[in-house]
């Protein structure tokens, strides 16, 4: 059986407005992003406002509105992460990649944000990079990390 696309996806709810966040979320997962053009079908096929479309996609932060980057980071701000200096991971981070929570590198190679928790507060403080989880950080181990997804063509290598 083919894969089905965004649009097949999108047309599955339609004229069904009570769908419009688990319509966005297989947009997303389709897309990896809602980009203006999916906003506008999903509001014409579920019969609503582009203003009601854009303001649930801003409003929850599971959606981005831009393309994610190749290599996705979650730094984790749970307690026992923040007790042991996610702070500092953070502020790390972002001076190295030159870029805030919630952004892109410019390149397109990574994105960051920040969860609450990962489940593996042994291992404080800790970030995930697309699925290999890194622990123990310090400033220097995260610039290793960084290192080595930045010569990484993708992120399954």
């Amino acid at each position: 059986m083919p894969a089905r696309d965004t649009e097949d996806r999108v047309e599955d709810h339609a004229g069904r407005p009570d769908q419009l966040i688990r319509t966005l979320q297989q947009v997303q997962e389709e897309s990896g992003y809602v980009s203006e053009e999916s906003e506008q079908r999903v509001a014409d096929a579920l019969g609503i406002s582009i203003g009601r479309v854009h303001g649930v996609v801003t409003f929850y932060h599971l959606f981005r509105t831009r393309p994610p980057g190749r290599h996705t980071i979650r730094l984790c701000l749970g307690t026992a992460c923040h007790v042991l200096g996610a702070d500092r991971i953070l502020a790390t981070l972002e001076d190295e990649l030159r870029i805030s929570v919630g952004q892109t590198t410019e390149d397109g190679l990574f994105s960051l944000e920040i969860v609450r928790c990962l489940g593996t507060c042994s291992l404080a403080p800790v970030m995930m990079v697309n699925e290999d989880v890194h622990g123990r950080l310090t400033p220097e181990k995260v610039r290793r990390v960084l290192r080595i997804y930045a010569r990484r063509k993708g992120p399954s290598e």
